[in-house]
């Protein structure tokens, strides 16, 4: 029996990156997908303490909220750094990608149609910050030698934006082979390349 239990609707959207760690992390998960007529009933929206999925189990452990997931994950799974100082700015590192994850919902789900060329031309501004960091640490992630939470949620953010504009990451160097590099992961390329990852749509809206 699988250890972990995601319940979502059929997209990556909030739970690509818990997908991802779980598989680069060795970890089996039980997946009960969630249709749109089904949410609607309301139903299970009543037992979820926010109203909203995913929701994850983790034995008698029931967590919402997806980035309280991955912090769960990371201490779990060892993903969350060597030490209080390290946690502190792979926490800092995590909060800054949900600042870029809030800015594509937006444009996603609310201004598409109109702003996605004002979008893509802003992105330099905030993909660069992420490029100082990784320039700099030379192990490829963001903090300290090895893989924490918060590169996961980069990388999978990462990807949607390399959907949404396919040469994003040419004049960022750094940025780029960290997506290489996490892509060519034996597990993690192992899942990119598997039916279950591909047959979801990014985000619920079709767009992407």
């Amino acid at each position: 029996m699988a250890p972990y239990t995601i319940t979502y609707f059929p997209v990556r959207g909030r739970c690509g990156a818990t997908r991802i760690m779980l598989s680069d992390q060795g970890q089996e998960w039980k997946e009960i997908v969630v249709n749109f007529e089904e949410w609607m009933k309301g139903d299970l929206k009543k037992t979820c303490v926010f109203g909203q999925l995913p929701k994850f189990q983790d034995g008698d452990l029931v967590l919402f909220q997806s980035n309280a997931i991955l912090r769960h994950l990371g201490r779990r799974l060892g993903a969350y750094g060597k030490n209080d100082n390290e946690a502190g700015l792979i926490d800092m590192f995590a909060d800054g990608v949900e600042d870029l994850r809030l800015k594509y919902m937006k444009l996603i789900y609310q201004e598409y149609e109109t702003g996605k060329e004002a979008y893509i031309k802003d992105l330099p501004n905030h993909l660069c910050r992420f490029e100082v960091v990784l320039a700099k640490n030379k192990s490829g992630f963001l903090v300290g030698d090895s893989v924490s939470f918060a590169d996961y949620s980069l990388f999978e953010v990462l990807l949607n934006h390399q959907v949404l504009s396919p040469t994003c990451l040419d004049s960022f160097p750094a940025l780029k082979s960290f997506v290489e590099t996490l892509s060519a992961r034996p597990k993690i390329k192992a899942f990119l390349d598997s039916e279950d990852y591909k047959k979801l749509p990014i985000n619920g809206n079709g767009k992407q």
